[in-house]
């Protein structure tokens, strides 16, 4: 049976010309429980022309390797705007949501809203797996995938857990608050707090908004004249001053704003 995603394909924000290629690969069936997918941005721009791309992140934890280093970057809260110039290439494994505390050891909360080397987790052999991953997506995937099989960590059973809820919290629009996700998985919200605190690095309740201010915001990008009001209620935001606060302080702009930077095929926002 196919491991369900946790994550949304969601994130980029703004509606431009496409100046990079953006790939998605799934990961090999046997990493699959902790590893949601591997991506590849490509560019090629021509001379004295510099471009930028504003993301809002997923609830994941990332091994990127980028200009020849390998990182590992912890949940983001805020959005962030990478900027490129010439020709380039960022490779990227996503780990599911709770699912990278196995291999950092700690509560991935202690990487929130920060990046560190690749070596401060797994010590120097990390400098030899970068330099391996300067190929094709398909050898970087290779590497990366070897590297973490030797490396697999002992089941633990709050991951799955934790991948469950996160799960509801992604599709089910029955799911609107953390209460609910209290009532529904039989958890007390002290342990659901500390759950993903230690895991995911970030609480259920930002989580379940991220998801909604994902969708809202792709939502609006592609049905520019569509009432940012419906676009709300249908992701149950029911307090429209609610939506509207967390819209503007997510994204950088209001939603009218927002919707009328997509139709002009603006860059909408930065970081």
């Amino acid at each position: 049976m196919p491991v369900l995603s946790t994550t949304s394909e969601y994130g980029v924000l703004g509606v431009r010309d496409v100046d990079f290629r953006l790939e998605r690969f799934a990961p090999s069936a046997d990493l699959a429980d902790l590893v949601e997918r591997h991506w590849e941005v490509t560019w090629e721009l021509p001379p004295g022309r510099s471009a930028s791309v504003t993301l809002l992140p997923h609830p994941c934890v990332n091994v990127v390797l980028d200009g020849g280093r390998l990182a590992v970057a912890g949940v983001g809260r805020d959005r962030f705007t990478y900027r490129y110039t010439g020709a380039g290439r960022v490779f990227g494994t996503k780990f599911r949501p709770g699912a990278f505390l196995p291999f950092l050891g700690e509560p991935v909360s202690s990487i929130t809203d920060a990046t560190v080397p690749a070596s401060s987790v797994w010590g120097s052999s990390t400098e030899e797996l970068a330099a391996s991953m300067q190929g094709p997506a398909a050898a970087s995937i290779a590497r990366m995938e070897g590297f973490l099989r030797e490396r697999w960590p002992e089941p633990d059973p709050n991951v799955e857990l934790v991948g469950r809820i996160v799960g509801a919290l992604l599709r089910d629009r029955e799911v609107a608050r953390v209460e609910e996700v209290v009532e529904r998985f039989g958890i007390p919200a002290r342990t659901l707090q500390r759950l993903f605190n230690r895991y995911v690095g970030v609480s259920p309740k930002w989580v379940l908004r991220r998801f909604r201010l994902h969708e809202a915001a792709a939502r609006l990008a592609e049905e520019q004249e569509r009432p940012w009001a419906e676009v709300a209620a249908e992701l149950g935001y029911f307090d429209q001053s609610h939506f509207i606060r967390d819209f503007t302080a997510a994204v950088g702009l209001t939603p009218v704003a927002y919707a009328q930077a997509c139709r002009r095929r603006e860059e909408p926002v930065s970081a």
